[in-house]
């Protein structure tokens, strides 16, 4: 019974038991059917116990529908299963075994903002310039050395420069400053759990044996540290399944390394590979378009989409006049797909960079079109509910300096910068922290007034800590925004944008109740947790509204009609995206964004573009003429005399392929290889000299000092040096 729904690669996968297992699972092919079937599969030949069978997933919906899914084929016994995403399973693991590494297992996790706030303070600590030296940047190149395993020392070895040296000055101090605050950011938690295994036997030993069967989604978005963890576990007994798409590996800028997926025979070479080339989700259509774009990659597994289902629509190619003409047409397709009886919330429209989603949104309000972005300020990234969970965390964690400082004066209580400074400073003399120096105010050389709002400040989380421990997550959080006059502030203030941060808060007494509901033994501590793990794609709504994305957050999801705008070069692919490897990415994200439609996908292509307040000409995108002519409605012309009043349209006497020639009005097209060499030196009317990079027909790449700009020769205003 379970076996039967399955087709014959996916049996092959799920009945596969002993030895390691590559899946290659490509787009909407059910390889989350086949993970929890499998897992079941092994429960019912009695080769493992549930607590023996790990599954790392990358989002917790991801690993809530696992459970789910499992659940409904095995039973309650599924609940003994660890099934998390990486992050979960290795905070899991740090807090049994923290004091091994020196923390109390109460730590704190910092989240972005404050990793970020106590990089600048590390950058202000050694006398450095935070204008000069951008925490945000520093604290990036951090985490990038932390995924690669590497700590300050190894960072300063492996990289070189004035800015490096900084870097690594920083990092070094950085991490002294988390030890001493009890805290891991989100990179520690994998790096630490690295160090823990590979230094402690006994622990690494306890975990290989505990984990008989382990399965890893997503492996082709794994970074190094991922890989060092998922392999460490695995060297006992080789019983590692890992699930994914390397032509879905789009994530290299979040450390992803997609020669994990791609090397995975090398680091296993008796493995057995499987792959899931059957689409349950797409027209024939659109996966031989996504099959053909695609298959222009040098570096992947080769594999072949198809479907039993039906050869659908062809893709439909739209010529636009300009950015807003494009926005224009694709609110009037939605609205005519709305009243042929399609819901808004089974439309999606895709694009590069979220800054192209402002000409959509004007044109969406104005049409009254109600729609969604994915990709805008996260529930958990606003400000008043940053601040609750800066108070929960230091009542949590009083060594969490980071989160009191945050609040230690919000609501105001007299406590400015300056006293707040004294306090830091006394602590760091005393080798104390800053929770303990409120009750040192005295000998931190602070006034009367502010003496006197530190004790109240103390009083207060002493308070709360110890009703922590006789109240639920919920009811804390309410007496938290009472008693600490948070509330009572935004009431008084009595504005619109109180009133919303008002809604806010209330959402977040409603998600630690949620957490109550599903966790028995629900803890401060864990809806801390659980809240600190959070990721904006859990939250996804699905009501009646289009929803707008870039399409790297398109990943995983799927709609029945999609739009792709802005296919142009230098727009997508992108314009620091033209060197070889880069390129293949930036292709592996058209395959994801194609392949998320079920019923029709729309490719658009405005001709002239908005940027920084002025207009330019594009060319089509490079991905526009790998997709077969026969399997496109529509092409995307040149620039003809009708283009050029300002018309935009489903067809042209030109296909739609960037190789064409680009024509100007009242001259015939020119062949770029006639004008241009690799090589030659050029000047543009507004980005100076520059030197051409790469030439042929109908395009020219060419580097302004450290920028490179693809221009179309016979429009862009272009002559030798």
């Amino acid at each position: 019974m379970l076996l039967e729904s399955l087709n014959p690669t996916q049996l092959d996968a799920v009945t596969h038991t002993e030895g390691p297992l590559l899946i290659l699972a490509g787009a909407g092919s059910g390889k989350t059917r086949v993970l929890t079937h499998r897992i079941s599969y092994l429960l019912d030949e009695g080769l493992a116990s549930p607590d023996e069978i790990l599954a790392i997933t990358f989002t917790n919906k991801a690993a809530s529908e696992m459970k789910d899914r499992v659940a409904l084929l095995v039973g309650p016994d599924s609940r003994k299963m660890w099934v998390s995403t990486f992050h979960a399973f290795c905070s899991r693991i740090l807090r049994v075994h923290a004091e091994k590494l020196g923390y109390k297992r109460e730590f704190t996790i910092y989240d972005a903002a404050d990793q970020v706030r106590l990089t600048r303070r590390c950058i202000v600590e050694l006398g450095k310039d935070p204008k000069r030296f951008n925490p945000r940047s520093f604290h990036a190149q951090i985490s990038a050395a932390k995924n690669q395993l590497m700590d300050a020392n190894d960072y300063l070895r492996a990289t070189e420069g004035y800015i490096a040296e900084n870097v690594a000055e920083v990092y070094d101090l950085y991490q002294k400053r988390l030890y001493e605050n009890n805290a891991m950011d989100f990179d520690d938690l994998l790096m630490q759990t690295v160090a823990l295994l590979e230094v402690f036997p006994e622990v690494r030993e306890r975990y290989q044996r505990r984990f008989k069967y382990i399965h890893v989604d997503e492996y082709q978005d794994t970074n190094h540290a991922q890989y060092r963890l998922v392999n460490l576990l695995a060297e006992a007994h080789h019983n590692l399944c890992v699930v994914g798409d390397d032509d879905q590996s789009v994530y290299s800028w979040r450390g992803a390394d997609i020669s994990n997926i791609l090397n995975f025979e090398r680091d296993y070479p008796e493995a057995k590979v499987v792959k899931l080339e059957q689409n349950y989700r797409s027209t024939q259509t659109i996966l031989s378009a996504a099959n053909a774009v695609v298959a222009n990659n040098a570096s992947r597994k080769e594999k072949e989409l198809w479907t039993a289902g039906e050869e659908g629509e062809r893709i439909r190619l739209f010529t636009a006049a300009d950015d807003y003409a494009e926005a224009r047409f694709v609110v009037s397709e939605i609205e005519r797909l709305e009243r042929a009886g399609a819901h808004l919330r089974d439309v999606a429209v895709f694009y590069r960079t979220n800054a192209q989603s402002r000409t959509l949104e004007d044109v969406l309000v104005r049409e009254g079109v109600p729609y969604q972005i994915v990709g805008g300020v996260r529930f958990y990234e606003r400000a008043e509910i940053k601040d609750a969970i800066a108070y929960l965390s230091a009542i949590s964690n009083p060594a969490d300096a980071v989160s009191l400082e945050r609040i230690i004066n919000v609501p105001k209580r007299g406590l400015g910068q300056a006293s707040v400074g004294r306090l830091l400073d006394h602590a760091q003399r005393e080798g104390i922290t800053l929770y303990e120096a409120l009750t040192e105010a005295e000998e931190a050389g602070l006034s009367g007034a502010a003496r006197k709002a530190c004790a109240r400040v103390h009083a207060l989380f002493e308070g709360w800590r110890v009703a922590a421990r006789e109240v639920t997550p919920s009811e804390m959080v309410e007496a938290v925004l009472d008693e600490s006059g948070y509330r009572k502030e935004l009431v008084a203030e009595g504005t619109v944008e109180a009133e919303s941060r008002l809604e806010n808060l209330g959402e977040l007494v409603n998600a630690a109740a949620e957490y109550e509901r599903v966790e028995p033994d629900a803890t401060l501590d864990g809806f801390l947790q659980e809240q600190a793990l959070y990721s904006e794609a859990d939250a996804l709504s699905g009501e009646g509204r289009v929803t707008l994305m870039t399409l790297h957050n398109a990943k995983g999801l799927e709609y029945d009609h999609v739009f792709v705008v802005g296919m142009e070069e230098g727009t997508f692919p992108h314009a620091r995206s033209l060197d070889e490897q880069n390129l293949e990415e930036e292709r592996r994200l058209c395959y994801v964004g194609i392949t998320r439609a079920r019923k029709t996908l729309t490719l658009s292509y405005a001709r002239v573009r908005s940027t920084y307040g002025e207009r330019e000409y594009q060319m089509p995108s490079r991905f526009l003429s790998e997709i077969p002519e026969d399997l496109k409605a529509g092409s995307v012309p040149g620039v003809s005399g009708e283009a050029s009043r300002g018309r935009g349209g489903w067809g042209g006497a030109l296909g739609g392929s960037p190789s064409r020639r680009m024509e100007r009005p009242g001259k015939a097209g020119v062949q770029a290889e006639s004008l241009y060499r690799a090589g030659e030196r050029v000047r543009h009317a507004k980005f100076g000299v520059g030197e051409v990079v790469e030439a042929e027909r109908g395009r020219v790449v060419v580097r302004f000092g450290s920028e490179e700009k693809v221009l179309v020769p016979e429009i862009a205003p272009l002559s030798r040096a």
